[in-house]
């Protein structure tokens, strides 16, 4: 990757905003964010207040971004969920051993299983919309999102190779270049709003309503009374966490009480219950809460992968 393409990336995020789509630099050549992660975050200059995620430094100021693009190649993010899009995501296998599981047995890619989606739905592909190819031959479909609605990026809960960018996630715009392969505007196209019926599929269940704290204890009537406090205390910590901590929340909730696992004063069951309980009505989408508590729990020495 050379300076002679920071013109055209330049152009790439300008063009973007100029939809209204905020941009945020990508590193040069890759698809990550440029910048810390938050687990370094310094807390300091941007980030003083706290850490600055991605979707957070999205801009469409042009004198940001001009100062931005002008100082190294960066690649372009866009933020699905401030540009208020969401776009589908339809990926190719890897390689030859990514093949489709059971249930879309036959499927090639994620072209095919979306193609059957909207098939079982009644409706016909919605490709009179901007679409992107990506670097490795997939496509990126894009759709402005519904109003009234948040809806949050997902990953395969639609079908094989088919994921979605919206609230929490963000996309590799077109002019990038990864891995010298450009992402390229294949259907130059106003974003057309997102079909309703793929709107309802996107659209997450309620998640259950947390047991109310005060009630905490008749529930867990095996517990001792310092383990119902320990319980206590780190679902507080996560009913008050903030977007961009949740994850963090969880894990640390999950990681703190597998000690009380380990002397036998809780129960996994019991923990993982309420902490996938208090993480999604905080907005945590249920596979980042199942994610966080296992990983929290093995770490802390609790769980069946801490045993084997």
């Amino acid at each position: 990757m050379t300076s002679t393409l920071t013109p055209a990336l330049l152009r790439a995020a300008v063009a973007a905003a100029k939809r209204g789509w905020p941009v945020f630099p990508l590193r040069p050549g890759d698809k990550r964010p440029a910048g810390h992660p938050e687990r370094a975050c310094p807390r300091s200059g941007r980030c003083t207040e706290g850490h600055r995620t991605p979707e957070q430094r999205a801009t469409l100021d042009a004198g940001h971004i001009t100062a931005c693009w002008q100082a190294a190649p960066y690649n372009v993010g866009i933020a699905t969920g401030p540009a208020q899009l969401v776009v589908v995501d339809l990926d190719i296998p890897k390689d030859e051993t990514d093949t489709a599981p059971p249930e879309w047995a036959g499927m090639a890619d994620g072209l095919d299983v979306f193609a059957v989606l909207c098939e079982r739905a009644g409706e016909r592909l919605p490709f009179e919309t901007y679409t992107v190819r990506t670097r490795r031959g997939g496509q990126h479909l894009y759709f402005t999102a519904p109003e009234g609605k948040t809806l949050r990026s997902t990953g395969g809960s639609l079908g094989w190779k088919v994921d979605t960018r919206a609230w929490g996630g963000y996309v590799v715009a077109a002019g990038s270049v990864v891995g010298g392969a450009p992402y390229e505007i294949i259907h130059e196209a106003p974003a057309a709003p997102l079909p309703a019926w793929l709107s309802d599929l996107l659209t997450p269940k309620p998640a259950p309503a947390p047991m109310p704290l005060s009630e905490l204890s008749a529930r867990m009537r095996n517990a001792t009374a310092y383990s119902t406090t320990a319980m206590r205390g780190e679902l507080e910590k996560v009913l008050s966490a903030r977007e961009g901590g949740r994850n963090r929340a969880v894990y640390g909730a999950a990681y703190a009480l597998a000690r009380l696992v380990r002397t036998g004063d809780l129960t996994e069951t019991a923990v993982t219950s309420e902490l996938m309980s208090a993480g999604q009505s905080i907005g945590l989408p249920a596979s980042e809460c199942r994610t966080a508590i296992r990983s929290g729990l093995i770490r802390g020495g609790a769980g069946e992968a801490s045993a084997a």
